[in-house]
Order: C-alpha cells, then structure tokens, then sequence
C-alpha cells in the first residue's frame, strides 16, 4: 500500500482523541521502520510548546526533539483557549498559511510521513476567511477522521464526511473512538451508519475501532 507524506488528524469535535490518535499512529508507524514525526497546526490554551506535541512524544515513546524546539512541528502557540482565529487576533499574531505550508516542508526534509493533528473539527476558522478545509483542500491532505459514539456524533461525522465529499478531500480512515461506551446498540448501529456513508461518498478508507487502552506511557518507555 502507498501511503501519503502527510495526513490530517481531524475530528468531529473537540476531546474527540485527536490527539491520542495521532500520538498512536506515529507510533504505529515508527515501528515499522518508519520515518514518521507528528505536527501540530495550531494550539491554543498554552504557552511555549504545544501540549499536544508533548503527548504526542510521549505516546510516541521518546523525547522532544530539535524540531519542536524549533517551533516546526507548531508553528503558531496561542495562549487563549479559543477558536484559532480568534486567540490569533487577540495577540496580533494573524494565522500565514505560508508559515504552516513552510513548516511541513521542513519536516518534510528530515522525514518521510507527517501525521498532522488539526484543531476543532474540519470547518474551524484559522482566519476570518480562511478555514482548516480551506487550507485541507489547497493542499490535497487526506483526512483522517475521529469520531466516537457519543450524542450527536451521527450527525457530525456524517456532515465531515459530507464536508470533504464536496471539496474532493480524501477520508483515508474513520478512528471510531471506543474508549468510552455506554450502550452497546447505539455503538455497532453508529459504526454501520459510518460505514454505509464512506461508502455513498465512495471513501474507500477503513473504519479502525480504537478499544480502551492503557494510555499510562511516559517519555523513554
């Protein structure tokens, strides 16, 4: 199988497991002898390095690296926990698609897959007039998606699916979020929905359960 240089994280909603996803892929994928390192478009709600990033190298299982110290793997840390464009707007720090195209490529130079956490769901405003599928869409990354089985998540998984159908983006995989449950037949009944709508939009990408797991991993572990 041929796999993209560079895969967007996305999600139906905040804490959907964004980052835990993304964190457990490249780690997937490193230990298949895979250059793989994950970055991080926006972070909002700190200050320094992304948090994320850091959980990231931790379900990874190693430390940061000069990379991140480097600000390539996030490019813009805001310290309002708010929509990007609006923590942006309210530092005078203005989003430059430039800057995040220009970090990947970095990356890029040193390793053969990046695997891209967003921030929010697919439609998040990074400007006033320019939003994460706007900026999907420009760069032709394939989406992979999280959801779960929680209210309500029927209906936004299937209008992000309905969202990328429109703008010609790939969903390469559906991460069905499983670590909380609650009811077993509206989970197995939200997976067939799932199914059945990757298939209408001819995605031809995978529903991958995520089970409950120990996610108690440290740095060096």
């Amino acid at each position: 199988m041929r796999f993209a240089k560079v895969y967007c994280v996305s999600g139906i909603d905040t804490d959907i497991g964004k980052t835990i996803v993304t964190g457990l892929l490249a780690r997937s994928f490193a230990g298949h002898s895979i250059k793989v390192i994950t970055q991080k478009l926006v972070q909002t709600g700190c200050v320094g390095i992304s948090e994320d990033i850091v959980r990231h190298r931790q379900l990874m299982g190693i430390d940061l690296l000069s990379v991140d110290y480097k600000g390539f793997t996030c490019p813009y840390v805001f310290a309002r926990p708010c929509s990007p464009h609006l923590a942006a707007s309210l530092e005078g720090r203005p989003i430059d698609r430039a800057v995040l195209r220009q970090s990947t490529a970095e990356l890029l130079k040193h390793f053969d897959m990046v695997f891209l956490e967003g921030a929010g769901g697919l439609a998040v405003p990074l400007t006033e007039a320019y939003t994460l599928l706007d900026y999907l869409q420009e760069e032709k990354y394939p989406v992979i998606l999280v959801t779960s089985s929680r209210l309500g998540s029927i209906n936004h998984t299937l209008s992000a699916l309905e969202l990328a159908h429109n703008r010609k983006i790939e969903v390469a995989a559906i991460i069905y979020n499983r670590l909380v449950e609650s009811d077993a037949a509206i989970t197995n009944d939200s997976r067939q929905v799932f199914e059945r709508y990757m298939k209408k939009y001819c995605f031809s990408g995978k529903i991958i359960d995520l089970p409950p797991l120990d996610l108690s991993l440290e740095v060096g572990q």
